[in-house]
């Protein structure tokens, strides 16, 4: 059956059908092999470079009878071979020709093949995977299918250097995330490509080096595995400092930092070692300058972003190295009109993706500026910066706005700045998406109807734990103010209290955990609300439990929630705080009353950031009920 593309086919296309294109197809019917064999040839002749001739023959159901040539035992190998040559090429035409060759199977042909004798064959199958694999259109996933493909590829490894270059490059595309990197370190990726980095072939190094900078992002485990590998007498560090060297090509240098500063943030390089900071930084920061390519100034100023998110020193040294922060400035200025590209496909291709130089520059600002409050003032003055912002806020990408916001967040933590800079520009006016801290009521229901209860508790289980905070760090705002208080649990009371009762059962770090409870706190200041807590005899063990707990955040948060519940200057304190002690379940108390003092003396000096409440007068409750 042929296999069609995904588009639904026009007339005005099928009039381009030419008779030219069916007789190609018509000939790998021939019962002649010879002839067979001279029609593959002559369509991979026909078909190099012209995407339409590609689309006629897909159309025309080439693709089924090439893979089934391919697969036939009675076929010759040269043909196999030149069959695979022709797939690949139609692969190398537009997405729609890539989804339709996987619709007809095409992989597990490939990977078939890859078991063959003969090298060319082999060979051929891994160019056309390879060119498959890297569409953004194929599910990585189908690599990790049969469990015999990745020990089999590492096996194919020694075999060539082309197999060594398009295995690389199989591996460097289809490793998306943790649990593809643990199958390839499982099955020797890292001894069996570490030797290709001092291959003779330049592309052999390259697609080598790309493996390791994905296998070693975000993965201590493979980090520190790669510290201590030898080659050639060489440790692989002491290798990628001599590839990021400015006398190596510019895509070697980066893709070496990139390797370096995965490894350091992954704990395996420290931030103070000279191989981050006098080769891998300095490296970073020359991407960025305006003789670098488009793509090459985003990748160098993400990376460095990235490298020097965590760390102070990283973040001064960066700052005053080649006046940084004013070479990112030219970042919003790409392409100027006076621009020094001749070349009119890449001006045209500049143009439409300057958006990313623009995300990549927020980006890096935001990470010099994340702990030094000298290095902000400097952003901050930066020729329009502030105007930029504003700007970046309200562009048409969703990851220019993320990165504007990234920015501003980190800026916004100056408080010198939020009280000049940030009150003379119209910046102040994004800073709304805080609108919920100390908010009027009618702001807080808007938020809720804007955002909707629905969306809001589907967040409150999202696995991501950034999220999760940002999310009971919402609800703890709008739950603030005792009457507003009232009014949402009111109305939300019944979904609110499963949410915080399903977190608190749950797997939760103590951050979590004890923000949850701050949320059961300012529930408990409410004047009607606190009944849904009085009630609920489930929440009243778990905070029970919670001020018996090992950690002090969790044993004060709790507190602040007795501390509300029994409030003395409200109606029905000594009713709800009889049946908060009448089972003397709480550890720490009546059997050891001195301990419980020194909690509350504890909780009398914290911080007031968890409640309004006053920590001093919860103190005052805490001991009337006791005693």
């Amino acid at each position: 059956m042929a296999c069609l593309l995904e588009t639904p086919i026009r007339m005005s296309v099928l009039s381009e059908v030419t008779a030219s294109s069916r007789h190609y197809v018509d000939r790998l019917f021939d019962p002649d092999p010879q002839k067979v064999l001279q029609g593959v040839i002559d369509m991979k002749n026909a078909v190099i470079g012209n995407n339409k001739q590609k689309a006629n023959l897909i159309v025309l159901g080439a693709v089924p009878r090439l893979l089934y040539l391919l697969q036939q035992e009675t076929s010759s190998t040269e043909l196999k071979t030149e069959c695979a040559v022709v797939l690949g090429s139609l692969a190398m035409g537009t997405e729609n020709n890539v989804k339709s060759l996987l619709d007809c199977h095409i992989i597990p042909a490939l990977l078939q093949g890859l078991l063959s004798l003969d090298l060319k064959f082999i060979e051929a199958c891994l160019r056309c995977l390879r060119t498959i694999f890297t569409s953004p259109v194929t599910p990585e996933e189908l690599l990790y299918t049969d469990a015999t493909v990745i020990p089999h590829l590492m096996a194919l490894l020694s075999k060539s250097r082309y197999t060594q270059e398009y295995i690389c490059q199989i591996f460097s595309h289809c490793c998306k995330g943790p649990d593809h990197q643990t199958i390839l370190f499982n099955h020797g990726a890292v001894q069996n490509i570490a030797h290709l980095l001092t291959s003779v072939s330049y592309k052999v190094r390259m697609q080598a080096l790309k493996c390791f900078s994905v296998l070693a992002f975000e993965n201590p485990q493979v980090s520190m595995t790669l510290v201590n590998v030898l080659v050639d007498g060489e440790l692989l560090p002491q290798i990628f400092v001599k590839m990021l060297q400015r006398d190596k090509p510019i895509e070697m240098q980066l893709t070496s930092a990139k390797c370096l500063t995965y490894m350091c943030r992954a704990g395996a390089i420290r931030t103070d070692d000279n191989c981050i900071v006098l080769k891998t930084l300095p490296c970073l920061v020359r991407m960025c300058s305006k003789e670098r390519l488009l793509e090459e100034r985003v990748e160098g100023a993400e990376t460095l972003a990235y490298l020097i998110e965590p760390d102070v020193e990283l973040q001064r040294i960066a700052s005053i190295t080649d006046h940084l922060i004013a070479m990112l400035a030219d970042y919003f200025k790409y392409p100027s009109s006076v621009s020094a590209i001749t070349d009119i496909k890449r001006l045209d291709h500049d143009l439409k993706h300057a958006h990313e130089l623009r995300q990549a520059a927020f980006k890096l600002y935001a990470s010099l500026g994340a702990n030094d409050e000298d290095i902000r003032k400097k952003i901050i003055e930066t020729e329009n910066m502030m105007d930029r912002i504003v700007t970046g806020l309200s562009e048409s990408s969703v990851k220019v706005r993320l990165a504007a916001v990234r920015c501003l967040h980190s800026l916004s933590r100056s408080v010198q700045q939020l009280r000049t800079s940030f009150q003379d520009h119209a910046v102040w006016k994004p800073l709304m998406k805080n609108m919920a801290f100390q908010a009027e009521q009618k702001i807080k229901a808007d938020i809720l109807r804007s955002l909707s209860t629905e969306q809001l508790f589907r967040l409150l289980s999202d696995s991501d734990l950034n999220v999760l905070m940002k999310t009971l760090g919402l609800l703890r705002n709008l739950l603030s103010t005792r009457p507003h208080i009232d009014k949402i649990m009111s109305t939300h009371g019944k979904q609110i209290m499963q949410a915080v009762t399903l977190i608190l059962e749950g797997e939760h770090n103590i951050e979590v955990k004890e923000q949850t409870l701050c949320i059961l706190a300012n529930i408990a200041d409410g004047t009607t609300a606190k009944e849904l807590i009085m009630t609920n005899d489930d929440i009243l063990q778990k905070i029970k439990y919670y001020m018996g707990h090992s950690h002090v955040k969790l044993q004060l948060a709790a507190m602040f929630c007795i501390s509300n519940l029994i409030w003395n200057e409200e109606e029905g304190p000594r009713r709800r705080c009889s049946s908060i002690w009448r089972d003397g379940s709480i550890r720490g108390t009546r059997e050891h009353p001195t301990s419980l003092v020194k909690e509350v003396q504890e909780l009398a000096s914290f911080d007031s950031f968890y409640l309004h409440t006053s920590p001093w007068t919860a103190g005052s409750c805490f001991a009337k009920a006791i005693w």
